[in-house]
């Protein structure tokens, strides 16, 4: 059996929101940030990305460029290193001890609730 060597554009993140400059719906893909489609409904704008989407990457690949892989199919080491000013470490770290709780305890709180 043989693969397509497409990815599948359904497994892309997509935000479609309405537009009050253009007067109808953008649909954006997080992996192609620099791609967007207006249409008058959200299901033509999300169609319409997702047709542009496979010429795109149809293109790429004639090109030889590296095609993003989606969000949803990477893998995560669910560690990430964050650098902040000196006060703003120290700020974290006393409101953590304040809380009784780690400072990476304390962020990923706020992050979470974010």
């Amino acid at each position: 059996m043989q693969t397509d060597p497409h990815p599948d554009v359904s497994h892309y993140t997509y935000r479609v929101t309405w537009s009050v400059q253009d007067r109808e719906f953008v649909a954006t893909c997080a992996e192609f940030p620099s791609l967007s489609w207006l249409a008058p409904s959200q299901i033509e704008a999300l169609q319409g990305l997702q047709d542009l989407l496979r010429e795109v990457i149809a293109d790429m690949e004639e090109q030889g460029e590296e095609v993003p892989q989606p969000f949803a199919e990477r893998s995560y080491s669910g560690k990430f290193n964050l650098r902040v000013g000196e006060s703003l470490h120290r700020e974290l770290a006393i409101h953590a001890a304040e809380d009784g709780m780690s400072l990476n305890q304390y962020v990923l709180r706020k992050l979470s609730a974010a």
